[in-house]
């Protein structure tokens, strides 16, 4: 009779875990504004995936037309001062925009979960030394310190993400810390410390698990973040080195001599910039929300 509960106790707590993230996808699936956010989305990674079949002309073909074009009904964002099709450039740039984004959220996610589960989890010297460290890079602006990163390493899509990934990881340190710190006062690790299990097996097994939903939300969240980042890093000349590289940071640059003569040139990447950046945090509000029955509407 003694061995009953144990047999019983897995299927429990995975239909309990399944639960609650039918519950999140439940009223996530109610919130409005996240579902905007999921178009929003959706029709960002369409774009990006589908670029050379949606883009009507090849992004660093020039001499199609007399340059700064305003709109027509053959170009329909106009043309550049070399004569490009504006709308395929920022086709195009949503792939760059894109990749840099995730991966440089991905890395940032791998460095500030680390240094938070090493702190949070082990706690004493090591909690002590990461987070004076991680103090140290927050009290930098993210984009400052992306800029001294970019200008140390040097110009390339790879230098941004680090830059950017960098600049993020701190937040990402913060709240894992936290989140860790909280659950080592829940009953179950009191329990698994009494029953004689190991600090990484605590660690890896019971705290790690339950502080997964926070991460996801920063996650989303430092996606629109990054964005805006690199089409800062990319406006203030610190972009790709190819000048003829379809990203949205380095043709607001361009446009900015012509701001008056085509402000199209200025109009089109800045809204794709917004929508990106609004898809996201739309998403990642929704998220916090559904994964946070306290905040449910």
């Amino acid at each position: 009779m003694a061995t009953q509960p144990l047999a019983l106790g897995a299927p429990i707590e995975s239909r309990v875990s399944r639960g609650l993230w039918r519950d999140a996808l439940t009223r996530l699936r109610r919130n409005r504004p996240a579902l905007l956010g999921v178009v929003f989305i959706a029709i960002f990674v369409v774009v990006a995936i589908l670029a050379p079949v949606l883009a009507p002309f090849d992004p660093n073909k020039g001499g199609l037309g007399r340059t700064f074009a305003p709109p027509s009904a053959q170009h329909l964002a106009g043309l550049d001062k070399l004569g490009r099709d504006e709308l395929s450039r920022v086709i195009f740039g949503a792939r760059i925009s894109l990749i840099t984004g995730i991966v440089s959220v991905l890395i940032a996610l791998l460095l500030g979960g680390l240094v938070g589960a090493l702190a949070g989890g082990i706690g004493g010297w090591a909690d002590t030394v990461l987070m004076r460290i991680v103090d140290v890079f927050l009290a930098v602006p993210g984009i400052l310190l992306a800029i001294g990163i970019v200008a140390w390493l040097g110009q390339g899509l790879p230098q941004i993400m680090v830059a950017v990934a960098v600049a993020n990881s701190p937040i990402f340190a913060r709240l894992l810390r936290g989140s860790l710190l909280a659950l080592r006062e829940t009953d179950y690790v009191t329990a698994a410390t009494s029953l004689g299990a190991t600090r990484a097996r605590i660690l890896v097994r019971h705290l790690l698990p339950n502080a997964v939903s926070p991460l996801i939300v920063a996650a989303t969240l430092s996606l629109a973040t990054a964005i805006i980042d690199v089409a800062g890093l990319g406006f203030l000349g610190l972009g790709p080195p190819d000048p003829r590289t379809p990203e949205w940071g380095t043709m607001l640059t361009d446009a900015r001599e012509a701001m008056r003569r085509a402000p199209n040139l200025v109009f089109v990447p800045a809204v794709a910039i917004v929508i990106s950046a609004i898809g996201f945090n739309l998403v990642g509000d929704g998220l916090r929300e559904s994964l946070d029955p306290r905040l449910k509407r």
